[in-house]
């Protein structure tokens, strides 16, 4: 398998346990590989043969921009079945970066995993 990236996909949403955390708007940054077959698409050198990273980035900040979700746990989960179940990819790497939600950290989130087998 091939990877298709995006790196860095910075979206606000509300997102948090606490209730000031509820009545705010944070950045999250998303870093994503996803698998995929592209010899098609290198071969045909046409986008209809590809995953579109500008389709799967609208879909994503779309989502995220409407969530509203307390843990990054959920919105990581959410995220992956969106890039799976929507744009036929078979295994996505995600990583949801929170930025500095604790004192002292650069970032703090989750790395998840995930293959089409999860969402069977």
């Amino acid at each position: 398998m091939d990877i298709v990236f995006i790196q860095g996909l910075k979206i606000d949403c509300v997102i948090g346990i606490y209730d000031w955390e509820r009545k705010i708007r944070q950045d999250i940054t998303l870093d994503i590989e996803m698998s995929t077959d592209i010899k098609v698409a290198s071969e045909t050198d046409h986008i209809d043969q590809t995953l579109d990273y500008k389709a799967v980035s609208k879909r994503l900040i779309e989502f995220v921009q409407g969530s509203e979700f307390q843990l990054v746990e959920t919105l990581a989960e959410k995220i992956t079945q969106i890039i799976i179940k929507e744009f036929g990819v078979e295994k996505v790497k995600l990583t949801l970066n929170k930025g500095e939600a604790v004192t002292g950290a650069n970032g703090v989130g989750v790395i998840i995993e995930r293959s089409h087998a999860n969402y069977s």
